[in-house]
């Protein structure tokens, strides 16, 4: 009956949101708990807002990754440039910033496929956008030999919050391991960025690329508090 097949479906999409976004099992989460590494990651870009952050990075002697769009890149092609030429870990955010669910099968194949370091030294990691995933995301992934890395920290620059808030409540939530989730665009993430990198280091803590904190996969039990917090348990 088509009930059933839309009931299948529905659950099918229901739990690749839940077990792929909420919890993350299988993806690259959050490092060692024990060190005193952090990683900050910048989502959407490069932007005209690339310099400015580049210049708070250069200043606190700070590398990140840079997770960028196919669209940013071919608009700002000196930008993207300029990150791997400072040093920083650059990874693909998609050919479209759309979630999962709104792509066809075959744009989503492309849009995991893409990558702006193709062809170069792997591995090579894909953050969907808003951390969206289909059913099909896991296996598309896979098959391109894409590591799907996520964040467990929101900076939340996308708010109306000043700089100085939206540092102190991301610190207050950042522990040794933790990635955090920047973007490359608003005009706040400049300022809310310093005051992060100042504040990170007077508790001790190095802010470093994903590569070198490392990245863990996130485990059963991991997954589990990550729903747990998503759902305000």
């Amino acid at each position: 009956m088509w009930w059933q097949a839309a009931g299948i479906l529905l659950g099918a999409v229901l739990g690749a949101e839940v077990l792929g976004r909420a919890a993350g099992w299988g993806a690259l989460g959050a490092g060692s708990r024990e060190g005193h590494r952090v990683a900050v990651t910048f989502d959407d870009g490069p932007s005209e807002r690339t310099p400015a952050l580049l210049a708070v990075l250069a200043r606190h002697a700070v590398k990140a990754t840079f997770f960028v769009t196919a669209p940013a890149s071919e608009r700002y092609p000196a930008l993207l440039r300029a990150l791997g030429v400072a040093g920083h870990q650059v990874e693909a955010h998609g050919r479209w910033h759309r979630h999962a669910l709104l792509l066809s099968p075959w744009r989503e194949w492309a849009q995991v496929r893409w990558h702006p370091r193709a062809g170069g030294a792997g591995p090579h990691l894909y953050r969907p956008p808003y951390g969206g995933h289909s059913p099909l995301t896991r296996l598309f992934a896979r098959l391109n030999r894409r590591q799907i890395a996520l964040w467990d920290v929101e900076g939340r620059d996308w708010t109306a919050e000043q700089a100085t808030t939206l540092a102190a409540r991301t610190l207050e939530r950042t522990e040794p391991g933790s990635v955090i989730l920047l973007h490359d665009g608003p005009g706040v993430t400049p300022a809310l960025l310093d005051a992060l990198l100042t504040g990170l280091r007077d508790r001790g803590l190095e802010a470093v690329t994903l590569n070198d904190l490392p990245t863990r996969r996130i485990t059963f039990w991991a997954g589990l508090w990550r729903l747990a917090s998503s759902y305000g348990a």
